[in-house]
């Protein structure tokens, strides 16, 4: 596992402060409650191509983009910047508003196999050993004589999200990559070849993405290829021992030892 990879690398780290996330939210989990203030969802849940919704469903984590909306609270871009993280939600009880203009805009997510496959990391601060997992994954898969940093991770990752284009609906942009399906490493989303759907890959199934949760399992077939929705650096960190938080849908979940609050 990832984490016995970590003391390969024990000599090599940085300071804290030198891979610190100028971005990390100070978020907690009322964050997104607007189902019990009688108000409509904000479109701020993330959907596996990177999109964003207005649906109730919020999801495992939080993260963002940087600042999305404008003065008046209304989401004019589809990210800025290219850090992407993916964060707690909640962490020290500190709180962050839905929309406030000249800040990071809060998104949600299901869970990291959404994340990943948006194109977004762990973050480095609230998330540090989910981060450190998957950034010594990546270090791992690259064979480098020195640990990546943060900077490193999200170069690679924006390289692998989009082709150039612009708008708040993104999906007809992203890099796809073709791989066999049985060498994809759990935690991976793949894209249906007709319904165009993600699933989501796990040791033995295909899971149909919902807001709501994975859906019912389908036996994973063999000797077929599948488009990748995942970036090529995220199914590295898979293939090399990171382990993502999955939803309680996902076929073969199992609960983790330490809490996500």
């Amino acid at each position: 596992m990832c984490r016995r990879n970590r003391h390969m690398f024990r000599d090599q780290r940085k300071a804290w402060h030198e891979d610190f996330e100028p971005g990390c939210p100070n978020h907690d989990a009322t964050l997104g409650l607007e189902r019990n203030s009688g108000r409509m969802p904000r479109r701020n849940r993330v959907d596996p191509w990177g999109d964003l919704h207005a649906v109730p469903s919020r999801g495992l984590f939080t993260g963002n983009r940087g600042c999305l909306i404008d003065e008046a609270g209304h989401l004019t871009r589809h990210h800025n910047g290219s850090l992407w993280i993916t964060c707690r939600t909640r962490f020290r009880d500190w709180k962050h508003p839905l929309d406030a203009p000249r800040t990071w805009t809060p998104l949600f997510f299901l869970d990291d196999a959404v994340a990943l496959a948006a194109g977004h990391r762990p973050c480095g601060f609230c998330r540090r050993d989910d981060y450190l997992d998957y950034r010594d994954a990546v270090t791992l898969s690259t064979g480098a004589g020195r640990l990546l940093l943060a900077a490193d991770l999200n170069r690679r990752i924006a390289a692998e999200r989009h082709r150039r284009g612009r708008g708040l609906v993104r999906a007809p942009d992203r890099i796809l990559s073709t791989c066999e399906l049985d060498a994809l490493p759990s935690g991976t989303v793949v894209v249906d070849p007709v319904t165009r759907i993600p699933h989501l890959v796990t040791n033995r199934h295909l899971q149909a993405f919902a807001f709501d949760g994975w859906g019912p399992p389908r036996e994973r077939p063999h000797n077929v290829n599948m488009e990748v929705l995942t970036p090529p650096t995220s199914v590295e960190a898979l293939r090399n021992g990171f382990a993502p938080r999955l939803h309680p849908t996902a076929s073969g979940y199992c609960e983790l030892s330490d809490s996500l609050s």
